[in-house]
């Protein structure tokens, strides 16, 4: 995800990064190139003028936008929605954080704490390498320990077994009389809370938009662009070029965006910095135990200072 700060209105029209231009330039040359050759034919095709002029596709334009509106709309809420459930994932593991330290009896064996700091944070980086579908293994191996990373490495859905293995802290908590049941039922709620942060993402990644209505909408998008020159030419002369190349990256431009965030959890730019947020997340929990969290400028791992 690009994250910037705000731009001047003027060089925001000549950003590159970020933008959906760069995937889209070939399609609207392609686009352009084929408007010079129907200006320069006059609109016929094997001497056979197309009757076409604007006044439809204006009306169509009007209802194309509102399609593209609609799904746009669809998308961003899948988006905010993923947002959402990490910013619960945020406040759900400082809470954990915050009880163990202090609900936890004080005479806990050492290093204790920072065990259950660490399965948090490894809960993080397993579910974002799950939405991915990349690799959690190095930065799950930095995290948990040698018992922990041989239990969790082979299944496939690591970040539900590391919820077992926070119970199963607390349990053993319970059991040592560190803490009492009603201590260890507000520790069971949030880690109820985690499981329904994790089914919440594995719900928009398993329910895409109906692939039938994206197809739809493409094909609609493609052909009004294509058809629009037969329609401008005769009013528009040479502009038409210019006119229907500046179109098309409107309506083609939010059909693109809206392909981006409709899976809000991937690695294109315009998706969520699952990487930052998990960073950030590790900054908050391992700085309530008095361990600062330091991000290396070259990559993404980091470096535990205490």
């Amino acid at each position: 995800m690009i994250r910037r700060k705000k731009e001047h209105w003027f060089r925001m029209l000549f950003i590159w990064n970020g933008s959906v231009l760069p995937r889209l330039l070939p399609r609207l040359i392609l686009l352009f190139i084929l408007s010079l050759v129907i200006v320069y034919l006059h609109g016929t095709i094997f001497s056979f003028k197309v009757p076409l002029n604007p006044a439809p596709f204006t009306l169509f334009g009007f209802v194309l936008a509102l399609f593209l509106g609609f799904r746009n709309n669809a998308s961003y809420e899948r988006f905010w929605e993923g947002r959402k459930l990490w910013g619960a994932l945020l406040n759900i593991t400082r809470s954990l954080t915050r009880q163990a330290l202090t609900l936890v009896n004080s005479t806990a064996e050492e290093g204790s704490t920072l065990g259950f700091v660490q399965l948090l944070s490894a809960f993080n980086y397993a579910l974002k390498h799950h939405l991915r579908g990349t690799d959690a293994l190095p930065d799950l191996e930095k995290r948990l320990n040698e018992k922990q990373f041989k239990l969790v490495a082979n299944t496939q859905f690591k970040y539900i077994i590391i919820t077992k293995l926070l119970a199963e802290w607390v349990q053993k908590a319970r059991m040592e009389n560190r803490i009492d049941s009603i201590q260890q039922a507000r520790f069971d709620e949030n880690i109820d809370k985690l499981e329904e942060v994790a089914g919440g993402c594995e719900r928009i990644v398993s329910t895409p938009i109906p692939y039938s209505y994206s197809v739809l909408l493409h094909r609609t998008i493609y052909i009004y662009c294509f058809l629009l020159p037969f329609g401008l030419v005769d009013s528009l002369g040479w502009f038409t070029p210019f006119i229907v190349s500046f179109i098309a990256y409107t309506f083609v431009a939010f059909e693109a965006i809206a392909d981006e965030i409709e899976e809000p959890f991937g690695m294109e730019t315009n998706d969520l910095a699952l990487d930052n947020m998990c960073e950030m997340i590790d900054r908050t929990i391992f700085e309530l135990i008095n361990i600062t969290i330091a991000a290396s400028k070259e990559s993404d791992q980091q470096q535990i200072i205490h």
